[in-house]
């Protein structure tokens, strides 16, 4: 990807709505050349798809929750794979420090956030956990 198509990303981020005619006016191109790099980039698997951003407040009933994981063994590849297959599971993130995997939860209840957890801490080579519930969002 070049400086053009990193430009062309953070408009589609801030809405993905605007029509290429527009792009093309705030990048200095034109239509074809945006419309050509959002195809491209759609074919190549960098952009997967456009959807709705809501406030978290109203979003529908529901319980979010972060749930940071500590992993025993070398076996993450596994873990995040039992992950994968939660329905109430979101994004899973790697990464650095004190917990190896991050993942969104989004329960329809505390009850199924009870149980969700629950079937996280049954897999083996999940060690501590850390859950947080998400209350508000600030921006």
């Amino acid at each position: 990807m070049d400086e053009l198509d990193q430009r062309l990303i953070r408009l589609l981020r801030q809405d993905a709505r605007l029509p290429a005619a527009t792009l093309a006016a705030r990048l200095g191109t034109s239509r074809g050349t945006v419309q050509n790099r959002i195809d491209r980039m759609r074919a190549d698997g960098v952009l997967l798809g456009f959807t709705v951003r809501m406030r978290g407040d109203l979003e529908e009933g529901g319980v979010r929750a972060i749930c940071a994981l500590e992993v025993r063994s070398a076996d993450t590849a596994s873990v995040i794979a039992a992950l994968r297959r939660m329905p109430e599971l979101g994004r899973i993130y790697a990464t650095n420090g004190r917990w190896d995997l991050v993942a969104h939860i989004n329960a329809d209840s505390l009850a199924a956030l009870d149980r969700c957890l629950q079937a996280i801490r049954t897999l083996r080579a999940v060690g501590q956990s850390e859950t947080s519930i998400l209350l508000s969002e600030v921006k």
